[in-house]
């Protein structure tokens, strides 16, 4: 949905709870704006959440065959020890 949609959701929820004092009898517009509200939060959760999931990929110009593993640079921790940071980057499908 994203951010602006989730927003939007939320403000329009709003409006309906506490700003619209209509009656139409079978609808009650403070519930639906409740309801707006809670699927604008809701989406606006899940889209964080994948934004802060999602991984960054390392774009080269040189030919890159469909599987590697990248070793990124040598770190080296306490007690002597190297830790070897490592990725393995695939070339995205093709699309027409």
């Amino acid at each position: 949905m994203g951010i602006g949609g989730s927003i939007f959701l939320i403000a329009l929820g709003a409006i309906f709870a506490f700003a619209v004092e209509a009656d139409l009898g079978w609808l009650n517009l403070a519930v639906v704006g409740w309801v707006l509200m809670l699927a604008g939060v809701a989406g606006l959760l899940v889209t964080l959440y994948f934004w802060n999931s999602r991984r960054r990929t390392v774009v080269t110009t040189a030919p890159v065959r469909e599987d590697r593993v990248v070793t990124d640079r040598v770190v080296p921790a306490q007690d002597d020890r190297v830790v070897q940071e490592y990725r393995e980057v695939h070339r995205p499908g093709r699309t027409v």
